[in-house]
């Protein structure tokens, strides 16, 4: 039992960490005012070969695990990048997974590299507007025609969708009341943004304006037969194979904001004079700075646990759970001491930290609430009674 990092790991940290140094807090305060999508930071990071940090080689990616790839996005949102450079970013390492275990060979070739060279952003088309988490009564309906399928229905909070070129789309191809289990019928689409055949509203929100969040609205929209994931029905099956890397990185991600948040803090308080003294020097400041710094590091042991895990191929449902659970909480919480700390430099935009506070918010609310992983855990690790 080894909780240091490798030399590689410590490599990828501090390399990560020197990359996006050139993207520093005053360049995400500009983008959260102006809301434009972080296109330079999004090629820069294509460029250096991370967006493929967990694909295989052979796809031009480097052949890491999801562990190397938290490490990664848990060091960008600690730059300072927070949630606004994490969500530009994360989708191709959680979200081509499924082409990469379920696509056939000429799928990969030509799904998987333009998204990890940077040519094609991507969005992750799941979630309803009247369904939420009870992803089995999705509404979207993929009629079979011959040749492919004809798309209409509705999709909430997808992120990217404003100015992405391809689309990761669950919807069912088999009515629920025909098929024998709920997770039947459900299949999984990677295919071509057709503006023509989709009204895409934005939806105002109270962070990360730079990446976009919206509605979809799909009329008609014709997908090619060769752009279905897996079998016809088996696309709840399939994506969940990317649902647990995704909590993993949202784990690490929220840890990573947590940590630049009380760096931030405690330097405030070593520099900050009040009466003939550091605010530092008073416990009342220190020591809720160090049960945040103690609640994020452990966390962060139960997010590489999870990564781990499933690096090795084995169960890490419970682990990535409580992970995602336990980092989005301390991440929030170390969000709001640093804000407090601040005092009402804390309110300040200049600051930055009221930005990290709005941003933390997002891991702990998607992609699935606290009460829902509760729920999971009191059943799965627990053996009670489902809830829901």
């Amino acid at each position: 039992m080894d909780f240091s990092l490798t030399d590689d790991q410590q490599n990828i940290r501090d390399t990560v960490l020197k990359h996006c140094s050139r993207f520093n807090d005053d360049y995400w305060l500009g983008k959260d005012q102006d809301g434009l999508f972080p296109h330079d930071f999004h090629q820069s990071m294509a460029q250096s070969g991370w967006l493929g940090i967990a694909m295989p080689e052979s796809l031009g990616g480097a052949g890491l695990g999801i562990t190397e790839a938290a490490l990664m996005m848990q060091a960008v949102a600690e730059s300072g990048g927070g949630m606004t450079a994490a969500s530009s970013i994360h989708g191709p390492v959680f979200t081509m997974k499924p082409v990469e275990l379920f696509g056939t060979e000429d799928q990969k070739q030509r799904m998987i590299p333009p998204v990890i060279d940077g040519s094609d952003l991507i969005c992750f088309a799941v979630t309803e507007p009247n369904t939420g988490l009870d992803t089995t009564k999705l509404k979207t309906r993929a009629e079979k025609r011959d040749g492919g399928y004809l798309i209409n229905g509705e999709k909430i909070w997808i992120s990217v969708a404003k100015v992405a070129k391809k689309m990761m789309l669950l919807a069912r191809t088999t009515p629920l009341d025909e098929v024998k289990r709920k997770t039947d019928g459900l299949s999984l689409f990677f295919t071509d943004m057709d503006p023509s055949k989709m009204e895409i509203r934005t939806i105002h929100k109270m962070g990360r304006h730079a990446v976009d969040s919206n509605m979809v609205f799909i009329n008609d929209l014709w997908i090619p037969e060769q752009d279905r994931i897996g079998k016809e029905g088996d696309g709840f099956k399939i994506i969940l194979h990317g649902l647990n890397p995704e909590r993993v990185l949202l784990g690490a991600e929220a840890i990573g904001l947590g940590r630049v948040a009380i760096q931030k803090a405690a330097r405030y308080a070593n520099e900050r004079i009040v009466f003939d003294r550091p605010i530092g020097m008073n416990q009342g400041i220190q020591h809720p700075l160090a049960k945040c710094w103690a609640q994020l590091e452990a966390a962060n042991l139960m997010v590489l646990k999870a990564a781990t895990l499933f690096d090795k191929g084995l169960d890490c449902g419970l682990e990535a759970n409580a992970g995602k659970y336990l980092a989005a909480e301390a991440g929030f919480e170390a969000c709001h001491t640093a804000m407090s700390t601040l005092g009402g430099m804390g309110y300040a935009q200049e600051y930055h930290v009221e930005r990290y506070l709005r941003e933390v918010l997002i891991p702990r609310t998607a992609p699935v609430s606290p009460h829902m992983i509760l729920n999971f855990l009191a059943e799965k690790a627990l053996g009670l009674p489902k809830s829901y």
